[in-house]
């Protein structure tokens, strides 16, 4: 899955990679090394320009950078409660889900990042989880992140979603809000895996991970002329095994609260004992 990520790219950096043509400096974001649910996220999507700017670009979709909320909140739902919960899609089940099916047809992103964060039970703590001693066992958080440093793009979806409560003109009578798509976890061996200690795959980190999207399958995944369900399907094939790698990182990365580049940092061992 993905439910937390780190996104501290320069809005500057991402107009460059994604071939950016419209973005408002005034509405992009600071930094996060501790991305959460409901937090404001960088999503790089292709739809017309609206308002005042819409003069400068040619009718039809233009590639932007907006600022959106992740949690999606479908537009049929009657309050936003739930978009906590809805912060993943499967890809398996997402063409027929009803909250995501639509999105799926029209609204697609990519909602770049550094790496995701996966947290793993120690092997003690969950024998005594399993003895029934000890009902909230400490995990060792992991960073996964492109192998060669590389900016993270995945996949998403996104939902506009109106306030009924706000009379149309106020500012936050509409919501838009994102989703991070998942599939399964890889099984091959990970970037720089040796055999030795630790995770040799993703899946040994968590049976789920964000679809990640390499940039040859970019222009694709944001085309909205592209509707065609068997067309889409295709394009939640799972990246090239091997571009990954992670690492174990410090237990502050648990607290939302915390936040900072220290939180990227490798460390030399987990630090709640053995793991695998």
């Amino acid at each position: 899955m993905c439910g937390r990520y780190a996104a501290s790219r320069q809005p500057e950096d991402l107009v460059s990679t994604f071939g950016v043509r419209q973005w408002e400096p005034q509405e992009t974001l600071a930094p996060s090394w501790n991305v959460a649910p409901t937090a404001g996220v960088h999503a790089v999507l292709e739809r017309p320009v609206k308002g005042e700017a819409a003069a400068a670009f040619p009718p039809g979709p233009v590639r932007q950078l907006r600022t959106l909320k992740w949690g999606l909140v479908p537009s049929w739902s009657k309050s936003p409660e739930g978009a906590a919960k809805m912060i993943n899609a499967r890809a398996e089940t997402l063409h027929e889900k009803p909250s995501f099916k639509r999105a799926f047809g029209a609204r697609r992103c990519l909602l770049p990042g550094d790496g995701y964060f996966e947290w793993v039970t120690a092997a003690a703590e969950r024998q005594l989880e399993e003895q029934g001693r000890k009902k909230r066992p400490r995990k060792q958080p992991y960073f996964v992140t492109p192998a060669d440093g590389s900016v993270m793009a995945m996949a998403g979806l996104y939902e506009f979603w109106r306030d009924p409560t706000l009379p149309p003109d106020h500012s936050l009578a509409w919501w838009v809000t994102c989703t991070v798509v998942t599939t399964e976890a890889e099984t091959t061996p990970l970037a720089g895996a040796t055999g030795g200690e630790g995770p040799q795959s993703l899946a040994d980190i968590h049976p789920r991970m964000p679809l990640v999207l390499t940039p040859d399958r970019w222009d694709a995944w944001l085309d909205p002329a592209r509707t065609d369900p068997d067309d889409l399907r295709a394009l939640l094939a799972p990246p090239p095994a091997g571009l990954m790698r992670a690492y174990p990182v410090r237990t502050e990365v648990s607290n939302v609260r915390n936040n900072g580049p220290e939180l990227l940092e490798e460390l030399a061992a987990p630090e709640v004992g053995t793991l695998f």
